[in-house]
């Protein structure tokens, strides 16, 4: 059995739309957690912090559906 792509890894069986759904929920939690203090005042934190605070989770979930895809490929090609 061939090993999957690294496109079929990241862009398969709807990985980027469930890494963009955790993404949208827990970046906003993370973003409400880490920076709704300075929301609070009526400041606004970095860009780039909050563009973190997103892509983390969005990373995350990736790597994750991507691991599981292939230990799932060393599952069934150990079959016989």
């Amino acid at each position: 059995m061939k090993a999957p792509s690294v496109s079929d890894l990241l862009f398969r069986d709807g990985t980027p739309k469930k890494a963009f759904s955790t993404a949208l929920i827990v970046g906003s939690i993370l973003a409400a957690i880490n920076h709704g203090d300075l929301l609070l005042e009526g400041s606004y934190p970095s860009p780039i912090k909050i563009a973190l605070t997103y892509c983390v989770p969005y990373v995350v979930t990736t790597w994750g559906a991507a691991t599981g895809k292939i230990a799932q490929w060393k599952r069934d090609s150990a079959l016989p």
